[in-house]
């Protein structure tokens, strides 16, 4: 009998062990996707594959000059995924890397919604462009890295005088991470879609190049009409009014409902109604 339990623990152990790595494996792989070291990631990956076949077929010489560059990898990865690695010890410190609670991020949400509203609506009104991106999951940092570091608290007014015309980081993009302007004047990917109508400009093109390859929401302020624009997983939506903005908006960076909580909230209302 004690045998069987310890064989269970084992288990156990085992399972909880391998779950707690996948954890910090996929976090890890959240933190680096749409940055450059996703690609060194994988170059280290080919490496890798190639000392295993090296192993394979008795392939001494190249066996040999892989585990030496393996030897000082330890410290070319250090110095190379430093920026990475910095994000992810600040990230751990205010506890963001096992994730925030859930009304944090709702209090963040609101928060965003709110200044950049704020901006959107003055900007528009005086028909004055801005390209403001919002970053949720996938990392924007290669973007962030072609601006100017500006890494301070978001607000309305910062955006309004970032975007007046005639000044130096007036025609860039801004990216906003976790409720904090990171950088401004930043470059965007245009979208190279053949569909996309004709008379919308650099700005929506860029907007639209983004969403396309990463979970951003980018909000676009045209120069010529003022109209207010999101564009999210390569879909625009133009010509919102002020209201249709702000619910839109909030709609894409509050956090998603729980299933667990979904599924009580459901169970209870079925309830009220069979009683009813």
């Amino acid at each position: 009998m004690q045998l069987f339990d310890g064989t269970i623990t084992r288990y156990l152990s085992d399972i909880v062990d391998i779950l707690i790595v996948s954890y910090i494996m996929y976090q890890l792989l959240v933190l680096l996707r749409g940055t450059r070291a996703i690609q060194l990631l994988k170059g280290i990956t080919v490496l890798i594959a190639i000392w295993l076949i090296s192993n394979i077929f008795h392939l001494s010489t190249l066996k040999w000059l892989i585990q030496n560059l393996f030897s000082v990898g330890v410290i070319a990865v250090i110095i190379i995924f430093q920026p990475e690695l910095r994000r992810a010890l600040e990230q751990l410190g205010r506890g963001g890397f096992l994730g925030r609670s859930r009304q944090i991020e709702d209090q963040i949400a609101a928060k965003v919604v709110g200044e950049v509203s704020k901006a959107v609506s003055h900007l528009s009104r005086r028909h004055i462009g801005a390209l403001i991106v919002l970053e949720r999951q996938t990392g924007l940092s290669d973007y962030i890295e072609t601006g100017i570091q500006v890494e301070a608290k978001l607000s309305s007014e910062l955006l309004k005088n970032i975007f007046l015309p005639n000044t130096p980081l007036h025609d860039g993009a801004v990216i906003v991470r976790n409720g904090r302007l990171m950088a401004a004047g930043c470059y965007l990917p245009l979208s190279e879609n053949p569909f996309i109508s004709k008379e919308l400009g650099t700005r929506h093109r860029a907007g639209i190049g983004l969403s396309e390859i990463s979970d951003a929401v980018v909000v676009i302020v045209s120069e010529e009409t003022g109209h207010i624009s999101l564009a999210t997983h390569g879909n625009l939506e133009r010509g919102m009014n002020e209201e249709e903005f702000v619910t839109r908006l909030y709609q894409e960076l509050k956090p998603p409902e729980k299933t667990t909580q979904v599924f009580w909230a459901r169970k209870e209302k079925e309830g009220k109604v069979k009683d009813e």
